[in-house]
């Protein structure tokens, strides 16, 4: 008769608790940043990670007018964004962006970077982003990420 191998069962945790961290962006490279964001939004620094479940963190980014980008990307670097209409294609360099609307680049960066499915967009939600280094969410104690 065969030996019966007991039956293993993998626990896997629904909610956890999401934690608050806080990054300054002043002096980072743009896509280096993105990334490291991206992995605590999804939760992948976390030991309790799953794909397909929800376990991530809020980020909130502060001086996001002060990231870096390397080369020539800040003039050569383009956004598209099409408006729907005919002729609607309009682009900016990311120069413009910047001047404009500093949050915005690190915005989509991170945004390219998270799946491309309902949960990034429950990840891209936890992301805060502001372009001085005042934000609102001083009651959540955000802990410092030394990126």
């Amino acid at each position: 008769m065969a030996k019966a191998f007991p039956i293993q069962r993998t626990t896997i945790v629904r909610e956890a608790g999401r934690k608050w961290y806080l990054v300054d962006a002043s002096g980072k490279v743009l896509g280096r940043l993105a990334s490291q964001i991206a992995k605590y939004l999804m939760g992948k620094n976390e030991p309790t990670f799953f794909p397909g479940v929800d376990t991530g963190n809020f980020v909130v980014v502060i001086n996001a007018d002060k990231v870096v980008l390397t080369g020539e990307k800040l003039e050569k670097k383009i956004y598209y964004h099409y408006s729907g209409y005919p002729g609607g294609l309009k682009e900016q360099t990311a120069k413009q962006i910047l001047e404009k609307y500093p949050e915005r680049l690190i915005y989509l960066a991170v945004k390219r970077m998270l799946p491309k499915a309902a949960l990034g967009d429950k990840y891209l939600r936890r992301l805060k982003v502001y372009a001085k280094s005042e934000h609102p969410h001083q009651a959540q104690n955000p802990q410092p990420l030394g990126l």
